[in-house]
């Protein structure tokens, strides 16, 4: 058990609505460098609470660094309900996690939530629940501030004391509701298997802490459960997705014909589709990482070529909402997907986005921060931005019976048509993956379906072993 001598009791704040009357009184005091926090209806409470702190500070008293609590108190968190155990671990992982990973784990929690809320009087509606607990209640930095309307203060406190105590978890009808919750969505459609995975995980990590950590339950029961109904599935493209060369070369041509900022994307989209960026890696893209030869005037002709080049890409900027961030700003630059910080990935550059990139320098040159793609007024290019252009240029693309299936709904599968022509060409799934960015294992799971020429080649073959007559 972590402990120290080192605390800090500070005064209470009360909160008050908006007719002046006090809706809670709220404890705050530190432990080393860890802040901890309780709320109570009744002054009087916060009182007794807050001397009996200060009692145990001044007689040299040791203080539990994961409770906040005097040792001698004893497992004081024996009575700790589902969401202020679930707000402690958020809090415990905050620091360590990145922006996405952070917005991962709340929304996790949050879909588990319903399962340990109690059906007593004053009980808020669930989507006013949900919208308080992803702004305040999970984000340690928000629900610490003095300034929480009075509203959200007001769920917080009811959410405190009316869900159920952590140990319900092990009950079997929880552990089945659970199952619900992490497997179905609201309209009762199932999750895609990854999402699943994902608020499985979550949840069993949280019992985790709630065993060696809070200590409140004996046991993880998620260890010894079999849930039946998880989504199964593997990570793999839908073929239907994935743009031709022809479908994805019209699309680009429409994207560059876009009014407002289509010719200003054009570069963007087509680093996708040429050279399998991510959205977040193309974003980051900067004049530093480029090596592209300089274009080459045929005399026969009089019209510019280019050669093949190379991107160096070092660092990615994927979207995520401010509520996730430390800076309060909307995206997080981080290190590439699955690689070290300063780990350097080169991507080839094949001649045809070789002159597209040098077209779009000559036209728009690099932005304040030297950034390759910036928005209109000169700040980081948006998710915003670019999913309206990409839209409005589907929309103009493709029939109206094309728009309903899946061909190119997303910018993504502009990447994906990359990996997919790279390996029907032939390339090496292993020389693929390094240039994609993946494992050889996630390559060959999500794009099995396009190697070797994909089923084309494999209904030939077989349509050959058969001795098929015309």
């Amino acid at each position: 058990m972590a402990e120290s001598y080192r605390v800090q009791v500070w005064a209470i704040i009360t909160r008050k609505n908006a007719k002046g009357k006090v809706t809670s009184c709220r404890v705050r005091w530190k432990v080393g460098t860890k802040e901890f926090g309780d709320s109570f209806k009744v002054r009087a409470q916060a009182d007794s609470f807050r001397a009996g702190l200060i009692s145990a500070q001044r007689d040299g008293v040791r203080f539990d660094l994961t409770t906040g609590l005097p040792v001698e108190w004893g497992n004081a968190t024996a009575d700790m309900t589902w969401f202020e155990a679930t707000y402690r671990y958020v809090e415990m992982k905050w620091p360590d996690l990145a922006a996405t990973a952070r917005q991962t784990t709340v929304e996790a929690l949050i879909r588990v939530l319903p399962a340990f809320v109690l059906d007593k009087p004053g009980c808020p509606e669930a989507s006013q629940v949900r919208s308080v607990v992803r702004q305040w209640g999970y984000n340690p930095p928000r629900r610490t501030e003095e300034n929480v309307p009075t509203n959200v203060a007001s769920v917080l406190e009811w959410l405190s004391r009316n869900t159920a105590k952590v140990d319900s978890a092990t009950d079997p009808e929880v552990l089945r509701t659970l199952q619900r919750a992490v497997t179905q969505r609201l309209d009762g459609e199932p999750y895609a298997p990854t999402v699943a995975r994902r608020t499985r995980s979550v949840l069993s990590n949280f019992l985790d802490y709630a065993k060696d950590e809070l200590k409140v339950v004996d046991t993880n029961p998620l260890q010894d459960v079999k849930w039946t109904k998880m989504p199964k599935g593997k990570r793999k493209i839908d073929r239907r997705a994935v743009p031709n060369p022809i479908q994805a070369r019209t699309l680009l041509r429409t994207i560059g014909e876009t009014p407002r900022s289509g010719k200003r994307l054009l570069a963007f989209f087509a680093s996708m589709y040429f050279a399998a960026l991510r959205p977040e890696e193309a974003t980051y893209l900067g004049k530093e990482h480029l090596a592209l030869p300089p274009p080459r005037r045929n005399p026969e002709t009089g019209e510019d070529e280019y050669d093949w080049g190379t991107i160096y890409l070092e660092r990615a900027r994927p979207y995520v909402d401010a509520l996730w961030t430390d800076t309060g700003t909307v995206g997080e630059d981080r290190p590439l997907k699955s690689r070290a910080p300063g780990d350097v990935r080169p991507v080839p550059c094949p001649p045809e986005l070789t002159g597209i990139l040098w077209r779009h320098i000559e036209c728009f040159g690099y932005g304040p921060d030297g950034r390759l793609f910036v928005g209109e007024q000169g700040g980081v290019l948006s998710r915003v931005t670019y999913g309206k252009v990409f839209r409005a240029a589907r929309e103009a693309t493709f029939s109206a019976e094309v728009l309903r299936g899946p061909l190119a709904r997303r910018p993504y599968d502009l990447r994906h048509a990359a990996v997919s022509t790279q390996l029907a060409a032939g390339v090496s799934a292993a020389t693929v993956a390094d240039w994609a960015g993946q494992s050889i294992a996630v390559l060959l799971e999500v794009y099995a379906s396009f190697l070797d020429g994909g089923e084309q080649a494999a209904r030939q073959q077989v349509e050959s072993g058969l001795g098929s007559r015309r």
